[in-house]
């Protein structure tokens, strides 16, 4: 249990890194409270500049949003401490 909350940590703290990647999660975070997802899905299917596997990737952490609504608030928090 310790190991899956330490790894899922990792990742929030990766992404709080990453100015690409916390652009795109706080954007997929927005679209899926607004209910627009669906419409992000088909965009993200139709793109021809992404490769099968990212788009398959990004797809499934789209519809987690679980854990888009923990990366917008890790990134909410820590944001304040800097």
């Amino acid at each position: 249990m310790l190991g899956h909350w330490l790894q899922d940590l990792e990742s929030l703290e990766a992404i709080s890194q990453d100015d690409d990647a916390k652009r795109i999660f706080l954007r997929m975070a927005a679209i899926s409270q607004t209910g627009q997802m669906s419409t992000f899905l088909s965009e993200l299917a139709e793109d021809g500049d992404l490769d099968d596997e990212t788009k398959g990737t990004l797809a499934e952490l789209a519809n987690d949003n679980t854990f888009l609504l923990a990366v917008e608030d890790y990134l909410q928090r820590t944001q304040r401490l800097h």
